[in-house]
């Protein structure tokens, strides 16, 4: 039965990542830790993997179509991944089963869970309005940053968070996108937030399955419900109430990273 429950788990946060298109990271991690009792470290890595191969599918549909804007992913990447490999390599060295460590990724993650459902809340309650559609040559003025620096700051404070709690590269991710690209459409934003985080949660993953923090046989299940249920979704996106939808998700997310922090 409870092989059948992580398969049904994986099936409900695809479901809802296909209709909302938030992070799997912020609604499974808390999962694992709090309906099925896995340890924070290992809920962390298995999840990141599970992250790695959902969000290969998305990276792969928007190459297709053509949107993703792989500057904009490049930059990302180059401050985000040298950053993942910097935590794990301090995580070997204090090791996950550590219980300062067990408490930091636990508090992190905690405040990781706060600040992802305020940007959902924002984006709920002020919405989103699309840009234009870009020309080619407003394209490549919309995918250079205010200062090129920032980009590679946001992305290495998003690669530490990310490899400590497996949050930040969803909801956060798109929020600081918005920011540093105020002109780049919304479908790119989206495009490029899912394409940077499949290498960085890939790193991540594969890191923390060197320290044991994986469970293979659980990231089996939860990709068995997980693939299908992204499918669903993504095909009821069109006829459900978004906003409702990400408040709802915003309240469970705060409650969850509230009791986190006071662990």
């Amino acid at each position: 039965m409870l092989d059948l429950a992580y398969v049904f788990a994986g099936f409900c946060v695809g479901t809802i990542v296909g209709l909302t298109g938030v992070g799997g990271g912020s609604l499974m991690t808390p999962l694992l830790i709090f309906f099925f009792g896995v340890k924070p470290y290992m809920a962390i890595g298995t999840d990141l993997l599970f992250a790695a191969f959902t969000k290969l599918g998305g990276t792969v549909s928007f190459a297709r179509q053509r949107i993703v804007p792989w500057r904009v992913v490049g930059l990302l990447s180059a401050g985000s991944i040298p950053a993942s490999l910097m935590t794990l390599a301090f995580l070997h060295w204090m090791g996950p089963t550590d219980p300062k460590v067990q408490a930091l990724m636990t508090t992190t993650l905690g405040v990781a869970l706060l600040l992802t459902a305020a940007a959902m809340l924002y984006k709920a309650v002020f919405g989103a309005k699309a840009p234009p559609h870009l020309v080619d040559a407003d394209l490549a003025q919309a995918c250079t940053p205010r200062h090129w620096s920032l980009p590679l700051l946001f992305g290495g404070l998003i690669g530490v968070l990310v490899t400590l709690t497996s949050v930040g590269a969803g909801a956060i991710g798109v929020t600081v996108l918005m920011v540093l690209y105020p002109l780049l459409p919304l479908p790119r934003i989206v495009a490029a937030d899912i394409a940077y985080a499949v290498p960085l949660t890939l790193v991540a993953g594969l890191g923390h399955a060197s320290l044991g923090s994986v469970d293979w046989p659980l990231l089996a299940k939860l990709l068995t419900g997980s693939l299908p249920g992204i499918w669903l979704g993504s095909r009821l996106s069109q006829h459900t109430p978004d906003r409702v939808i990400r408040s709802l998700l915003s309240v469970l997310l705060a409650w969850a990273g509230t009791q986190l922090v006071l662990i």
